[in-house]
């Protein structure tokens, strides 16, 4: 409860900045959640994410603007994620058919494919300078900096401001409907899936079905992701999804642990942060140069990369579990870990009574007289 009041405090204290870095960092969490959902847990490899998050965005985009149908702003966030996934569903006879680097190869056409279509459909897309987002309006409330004007406790709530609640209430029911699906029948299944599926299937497990239903709710996370992350940029073009995303959210699911959803939060935390934090201080870091800067130096994103690509070497040469098999590996260090004894905890123990020679001497049977014989 401390850390739920604390995450809802922070706008009272942050400036925009720092509420941008938070909503991108939760925007990033629900697509690796769906992605750690889908590899983690299921053992399907995707490097197509970045497609479905682009379905979602731009079909909030147009379902929500003009030109478009126009709809309530709520009613396209919702009709973008179902968008999302039927694009899986589309897709999932394929993935419940193929597995492992072929799964892969097929989901990276997904990416080339959906660049290629956000490029040239410029009635939906805006063509290659995209299209500004809608602003989310729920009750006649926008989610605006001045319509209608808000003050709370004299801070002002701006885009910002308001959008990070909406972000907290997302990520809040992606992370309960996930670990419970981790923690079900169904995760179980899953799972099973994942370790063999000979096995799974013995025990009556439909793997191409399971396959194919992990993929679909997988792409309707990513497209619940894009959704809110349109919203933070309040803009998108084609260029914010390309495979270099797909690798980020690979990145984001590995540095957090595999099959872990709050894992996969800590690792989106990270690695979207990551570049924000060095574009914001790069002329205070040695080795960075600022963006745009002369010559060829390394700039904050590049340096960005360089960095969380090292830490995913390292988690995978000494961490394999990720953040998440670190923290239950201490977790269970500190619950096995021994308790000083004190003077009070030490159970009483009773003083045996002295021996008695009377009562521990063996007793002797009575024998019955021998008769004499004459």
């Amino acid at each position: 409860m401390g850390g739920i009041a604390l995450l809802c405090a922070l706008p009272f204290y942050l400036d925009a900045f720092w509420l941008q870095v938070g909503l991108f960092s939760m925007a990033a969490a629900i697509g690796a959640i769906g992605l750690n959902l889908l590899t983690g847990t299921t053992g399907q490899l995707s490097l197509g994410h970045a497609f479905f998050l682009a379905v979602g965005a731009y079909g909030y985009v147009w379902l929500a603007g003009e030109p478009g149908p126009g709809l309530p702003p709520l009613l396209a966030m919702v009709l973008a994620v179902l968008l999302a996934g039927a694009a899986g569903g589309l897709f999932s006879p394929i993935a419940g058919r193929l597995r492992g680097v072929y799964l892969g190869v097929a989901t990276l056409a997904l990416v080339f494919l959906g660049h290629h279509v956000m490029v040239n459909a410029e009635s939906v897309t805006g063509g290659f300078n995209g299209r500004s987002v809608p602003p989310l309006e729920i009750g006649g409330f926008t989610f605006t900096s001045a319509d209608p004007e808000l003050t709370v406790l004299g801070v002002p709530f701006g885009a910002e401001e308001r959008l990070w609640y909406v972000g907290l209430v997302l990520l809040a029911l992606v992370l309960f409907t996930a670990r419970n699906l981790l923690h079900g029948r169904q995760g179980r299944a899953l799972a099973a899936v994942r370790d063999s599926e000979v096995a799974a299937a013995v025990l009556g497990v439909p793997v191409a079905r399971y396959r194919s239903a992990a993929f679909v709710v997988s792409s309707m996370y990513a497209g619940l992701a894009g959704v809110l992350l349109a919203l933070a940029f309040r803009g998108i073009v084609p260029d914010h999804f390309g495979l270099a995303l797909s690798i980020d959210y690979l990145v984001m699911i590995v540095l957090g642990g595999l099959g872990s959803a709050a894992g996969a939060t800590a690792g989106a935390v990270f690695v979207t942060a990551l570049p924000l934090l060095m574009a914001r201080y790069a002329d205070q870091l040695p080795l960075v140069a600022p963006a745009g800067a002369a010559g060829h130096p390394v700039g904050p994103t590049d340096a960005a990369r360089y960095l969380y690509g090292a830490a995913v070497i390292l988690v995978l040469l000494y961490a394999p579990g990720g953040l998440s098999g670190l923290f239950r590996r201490h977790h269970g260090r500190a619950r096995a870990r021994p308790r000083p004894r004190t003077a009070s905890a030490v159970p009483r123990v009773r003083r045996a009574a002295a021996p008695d020679p009377a009562r521990d001497r063996a007793p002797v049977p009575a024998t019955e007289p021998k008769e004499q014989t004459s």
